[in-house]
């Protein structure tokens, strides 16, 4: 349960004890930035993991501004992004912005290196070591690349490592961890202190638009940690599906906008069913949608029960491969936002 008042207590405690100023801005933040990036980089080239979800993408843009055609940015198609995902943002850069925009292949390498493997934290080591491989060779390719742009945001960095004293690592975030100990490229990560709800404004500023900046946020390791257990190109298609379908409701229902996130998580678990005079033996997944302000804490949404029920249906009938749905209530903490 969230402190009663809490927001003003902090308001309090920075404004009339701290005496700190509340003067920052998303202009000011791009001005400084910009002139940041260009003293940093020079005339040397920078690439930008373009993962086309809302951080990367900003910091793409951001990072044009500064160094225009010195920015070349990479699309890694690993294997383990959302239906259609990969091929919708090469068209969406390629029609939209002057991007240096390249796509890589990578589903088989990753899908390969994450064959039986089932602990979250390995997956996403895994995925952030092979990530910065397929960088680092495409980086060979182009003269003068040093710098590897990413979109880590402060919650990632808050629950990927140990600030000061004793603390628990709550889990490896995908830009912040997993990482080889020496890198050819040096990174770059204009958001690593700032809030989703910062970037968003940032991007707003930037002029990209609001369709886009108000995506649900999206894990570095895709869906990868969206299947629980063993991931096989079988399991993320049914996965695929049943999300398309969530989301795709939700959005005809008009409260994706009500919602901070929302996706759906296969399961390791398979269930009894009964389709027309069939037994069915397959699996099981969960729904999860949660609201919250900037994702350090966040409570499950409440549904209207027909919405829910409508959902269910379509997944069950239209996914081959599922025959049960199940809703998660549980809030941030005790529990994360992902399950992995």
């Amino acid at each position: 349960m969230h402190t009663q008042n809490g927001g003003q207590i902090i308001s309090n405690f920075l404004f009339d004890i701290c005496n700190c100023k509340g003067d920052w801005t998303s202009q000011n933040f791009i001005s400084s930035s910009i002139e940041e990036i260009k003293q940093k980089v020079g005339n040397k080239k920078a690439i930008c993991a373009l993962s086309g979800g809302v951080d990367s993408s900003v910091a793409a843009i951001l990072v044009q501004q500064a160094i225009a055609d010195n920015l070349i940015c990479i699309h890694v198609d690993n294997g383990l992004m959302r239906k259609n995902e990969s091929s919708s943002i090469m068209k969406m850069f390629q029609d939209n912005y002057h991007l240096n925009l390249i796509s890589v292949d990578a589903e088989e390498l990753f899908l390969e290196r994450l064959k039986n493997i089932v602990d979250p934290e390995k997956k996403r080591k895994i995925i952030g070591n092979t990530f910065i491989e397929v960088f680092e060779n495409e980086a060979s390719k182009i003269a003068d690349a040093e710098f590897l742009i990413q979109g880590t945001l402060y919650p990632d960095v808050i629950e990927s490592v140990q600030v000061k004293g004793v603390s628990a690592t709550i889990k490896t975030h995908h830009n912040v961890g997993g990482l080889p100990e020496k890198m050819n490229l040096k990174l770059i990560e204009p958001f690593r202190e700032l809030f989703k709800d910062e970037v968003r404004a940032i991007g707003k500023e930037l002029g990209l638009p609001d369709e886009f900046i108000g995506r649900h946020p999206f894990p570095g390791p895709g869906l990868a940690v969206r299947v629980l257990g063993d991931i096989t190109k079988e399991r993320l298609d049914i996965l695929r599906e049943a999300d398309k379908i969530y989301i795709d409701e939700i959005k005809h229902a008009g409260i994706y906008n009500e919602i901070w996130q929302a996706f759906v998580v296969l399961l390791p678990v398979q269930s009894v069913g009964v389709m027309g005079d069939s037994r069915t033996y397959e699996n099981v997944c969960a729904l999860r949608a949660v609201t919250s302000l900037d994702g350090m804490t966040a409570d499950w949404y409440r549904f209207d029960p027909e919405i829910l029920e409508k959902i269910s249906n379509r997944i069950i009938r239209d996914v081959k491969g599922i025959n049960r749905i199940v809703y998660d209530i549980s809030s941030k903490p005790p529990s994360t936002i992902e399950w992995e």
